[in-house]
This record gives C-alpha cells, structure tokens and sequence, in this order.
C-alpha cells in the first residue's frame, strides 16, 4: 500500500475534514440546534483539546451556507493577560472586527472595521454592544456568535463584557434594539465559575442573567468505544492497515475516549513506532507502548494537564481522591465541579471522583512520586530481588515499616505556611533533609493525605524498579488507594489507607472484593496510622488473618 496517504489523526489545533480522520462534528452536540432555534444564549464547556473549535468552525460554516441566520465566530484567547477593564473591551471589539474580516459572508466582511467611529464607540463600556446591534441592523438575517476561548476572560474583561451582553439581551426585542439572535460562551469552564473566581462567595453572580437557559450548560461527550472503533477504521479503509479488536478496546482502556488521547495513540502507533508502515497491523502491545510513549514525552496537552496539578484548587481535590477521602462540605462543591469540567477527573459508579482515564492516572502517579522514588537511599533498590526473581511482597513491607520508623517521625505531614520557613531550618543537620523538603513541597501544595501513600507508592517503585510494574488505582471516597505489583504472571494486590478513614472491618471487605475481582487469594493491607502520641510498637504491627477465604496480612505504620 502507498505511503502517500493524505489523511492523518490530528493533536495540534482544530481539524479540517479533507486533512484529518474525523467523526461527524456536528453530531456530538445536537442540542446547539435547540439552543439556536430557541433564542438562547448559553454555555459551551468541555476540556482542552476535546473539539469545541473543530465544532464552532463547522457550525459556523453550516450556519452561513444555509438561508436560515448568519454566524460568526470570535475567539477571545488574546484577553489571556489583558488586566485593564477598557484594554479588555477593546480587544473584544478588535477580535469580532477581525472575525467579521475572515468571514467567508461577503455582507459580514464588508462590515469588518467600519463601526469604529460610530456615535458611542469612544466609551468602553458600550463598545461591545454597539458593535454588535449595528452588525444586526445592517443585515438581511438575523445573526448567531459564537466566543471561542472565553476562559480568557480574565477579572477585568469578564464582568464588563457579560454587563454589555446582558443589557442588550434584555431590551433585544425592542425596536432600534437589535441583538444576535443566539450566543454562546465556550471555553473549559462553565459560567458560575468564571464569577467565582472574580466574585466573594456572598455576592450575586447574576450577572451570568443572560446565560441561564431553561437547559443545563451544554458540554461535548468523550468519544464511545464503537467512536473509536470507527474512527480507527477510518484509516484502515484509507491505507489497509488494520487495528486489531483488542488495540481498539485498549485504546479505550487508556483514553476512556478522551478526544485528544485517542488521536495521540493512534497518530504514536502509526508514526513514530511503526514508522508507516501501513502493512503491519496495530496491536495491543503497540497502543500499550503508545501510551507508554505519550506518558514520558509529555505533550503539550499533558504538560498542561502537569501544571493543573499544582493549582490550589486542583491539589485540593487531587489530594482527596489519591487518599480515597471523602471532600465533604460546601467548599469543594465549585473546585470539584472545576475539575470535572477540565476534565481532570470523572466520577464512577458511586459518584466518587477518580482521574478521567488510565493515562492521566498513570501521570498524577509519576509526576507525585518519580522525585520522592529518586530521592530514595539507594540501599533500598532491589532488596528483595534473588536471582531473579521478586520474593514475597511481604518482605517489601517488612522492610518499609523499617524504613517508616527510621524517618516517619521527621516528615512534615501537618504543617502551615508560617511553619515552613521555620521547619526548614531545623532540617539542614539531618541526612534525608533534601527528601524531607520534596515531601515539605508536596504538603505545601495540599497533598497532605496523599503524601503518606504517595512516600509508600515511591518505595514500591524504588524497590521493583525495572523488574516489575507497580499499578495504582485511585477513587475519592473508598477510604483507600489499591496497589498492584505485576511481575512476570504473578499479581501482588496491596491496599493502603490512613487509619481513621475507613474502619479495619469495611477495609478488610473492600480488600477482599478487590482480590476476588483479580481472581486472588491473599492480599497486603497498609494502614498508616497518624495518632503521634502512640508509640512506634503501637504502631508498627503485623497481623495476618484469614478473611472470607482469603489470606490478607494486616500491617500497621
């Protein structure tokens, strides 16, 4: 088969249907057509990288070919570090101006920049809407607008633009007072929370008015597994190059259909491990190594998915669901909410929060733990290593609780910023000092309660490294974090929790079904235990015993 194939999966920027394998656009979000023919001004948020430009572009230009309205689209990432309120109105007005310039509706270009000099356009706070009525008036049909990239709204463009948007949304139907039609805000987040960020808890956010539809705010779905498979066969069809049954459901695995990740692997498998060559097929083993591959390389996309997790916000909820806690109150209703809608994490079938899929698990794991793993005494690498061949997890254990007393007692785990300073001077004499103060960095950021289980998940690491893998399974609210230790066909299951979240009963349960669900009869149960009154022969316990059937050794920290 030719290598000239002309399509490809695209990861860099919006897709074009003659260049770049697609599904149909326009049916990933039906309900706009509702919110168009209704009247609505609404909300569009979905991830980065999840098509939200790709379908602005097709709606527009489905819009403009048909006779019903005109569209256009007016990307506003120039405002990212616009910090003046009049700065920021104008860059408004200069990005419809230059979205009325590329428009391909000749009555729409012809319009671009001749409004500048209309009575009124001297004053910031009625550019917008001035603008926009003349453009209404001025046309045959009535208009929609779409605001790409509105995240970048920041404090001073927000509250000045939805002000203008919603004094003309309430007068639109007054003669003189022509508006658009429908608008849309699209970016990552929804509406309530641009206001929280510009706006105290105890003040309105009515000023989204305009913005609240009798529908939730729209979103745009991951892809399905049969979406992959689809997709996927799309190249098959192109080049004759076959992805197997099980690489498309190990696609699915890693990605859980986020759009950008299922480009990546399958643009990785062809390109840079195949190198086109379209004559061998894709396999499982090839889309493992895919992932593997996008993991290390860090893209820009997960590079931005990096940098999320040192937000506070973020961190905050993060911390909750690698410790298995429940975040429980009102204040973490918006940053949960906040990650969900970047698409950081997901929920299960319990509501939990746990990250959005396989590959950004497998990225908050490296990215919490390689430092500490790296800073780990060398002595500790492969201590249970003979001939070969790894040794009872249980001497893996053994060996941490050693480790645990020799220098749990100087980890800051509870620690406030006025501490910090303070603490770090009191640590320069101690032979782990640079350790300490990675696991300092990790509390100040508010992984607090993962730091317990992120110091052990390290130790795992340290100790296996390069002869077996060490997989994590996080979910807030279970209480627990679930460790697996895969060596050759061996599985060794390993829970760990902190002692007051979950009771040892409930924990021996959930460890249980944890084992039967790998088709295993004994597991290893982790239970650190925070009480710094007790004493280290308090805490430091090993006790095996037999639960439903299965062996499970109980080890306290």
């Amino acid at each position: 088969m030719s290598q000239s194939i002309v399509k490809t999966f695209n990861t860099v920027g919006p897709c074009v249907a003659e260049e770049h394998y697609l599904l149909p656009v326009l049916e990933r979000q039906p309900e706009i057509d509702e919110m168009i023919e209704g009247k609505f001004y609404f909300i569009l948020h979905a991830p980065r990288q999840s098509g939200k430009t790709t379908l602005l572009d097709f709606l527009t230009d489905k819009i403009n070919s048909e006779d019903n309205f005109y569209a256009i689209c007016c990307s506003l990432a120039s405002l990212s570090d616009v910090t003046d309120k009049n700065d920021a109105t104008n860059t408004v007005v200069a990005q419809i101006n230059q979205s009325m310039s590329s428009s391909q509706v000749n009555i729409i270009k012809q319009k671009a920049d001749i409004y500048n000099s209309l009575p009124g356009m001297e004053e910031p706070s009625r550019k917008i809407r001035i603008i926009l009525n003349k453009l209404c008036e001025d046309l045959d049909k009535e208009l929609v607008v779409f605001f790409d990239e509105a995240d970048c709204l920041t404090e001073a463009g927000l509250i000045p633009f939805l002000t203008q948007i919603r004094d003309a949304y309430n007068i639109r139907h007054k003669p003189g007072n022509k508006f658009p039609r429908a608008m849309a805000l699209v970016g990552l987040r929804d509406i309530r929370d641009y206001l929280s960020q510009v706006r105290p808890d105890n003040e309105s956010k009515g000023l989204a008015s305009p913005f609240n539809i009798k529908k939730d705010s729209l979103t745009l779905p991951n892809f399905t597994r049969d979406d992959i498979g689809i997709l996927y066969r799309q190249h098959t069809a192109a080049s004759g190059q076959v992805f197997e049954d099980r690489a498309i459901e190990r696609a699915w695995y890693w990605s859980e259909g986020q759009p950008w990740l299922v480009n990546a692997l399958a643009y990785e498998a062809i390109v840079t491990i195949l190198k086109k060559d379209f004559s061998a097929p894709i396999t499982f083993e090839i889309i493992d190594a895919a992932a593997e591959n996008l993991i290390k390389r860090r893209d820009v996309h997960i590079d931005s998915f990096l940098k999320r997790l040192k937000e506070p916000r973020v961190a905050g909820v993060m911390n909750g669901v690698i410790a298995g806690a429940s975040l429980k109150g009102s204040e973490y209703d918006d940053d949960r909410k906040y990650c969900l809608d970047l698409g950081l994490v997901a929920l299960d079938e319990k509501k939990c929060l746990r990250p959005a899929n396989a590959i950004y698990q497998e990225i908050i794991s490296r990215t919490l733990t390689d430092k500490v793993q790296e800073l780990l005494d060398e002595k500790i690498e492969r201590i249970v290593w003979n001939d070969g061949q790894i040794v009872l997890v249980s001497a893996v254990l053994r060996e941490f609780q050693k480790f645990w007393r020799e220098n749990a007692f100087t980890f800051p785990f509870r620690i406030n910023e006025p501490q910090i300073q303070s603490f770090l001077e009191k640590i320069d004499n101690l032979p782990n000092k640079t350790l300490i103060k990675e696991i300092l960095k990790l509390v100040s950021q508010k992984y607090d309660e993962a730091a317990y289980l992120i110091i052990l998940m390290a130790f795992l690491q340290r100790v296996v490294n390069g002869g077996a893998l060490v997989h994590r399974q996080f979910a807030e609210g279970r209480g627990a974090v679930d460790l697996r230790v895969s060596f050759k066909d061996r599985k060794y299951l390993v829970e760990c929790k902190i002692k007051e979240n979950l009771s040892e009963e409930k924990s021996l349960d959930q460890l249980a079904r944890y084992l039967s669900s790998a088709g295993e009869k004994e597991g290893w149960l982790v239970v650190f235990d925070r009480d710094r009154d007790k004493s280290w022969d308090e805490k430091l316990t090993w006790k095996t015993t037999s639960h439903k059937g299965l062996t499970i050794h109980i080890i306290g920290c």
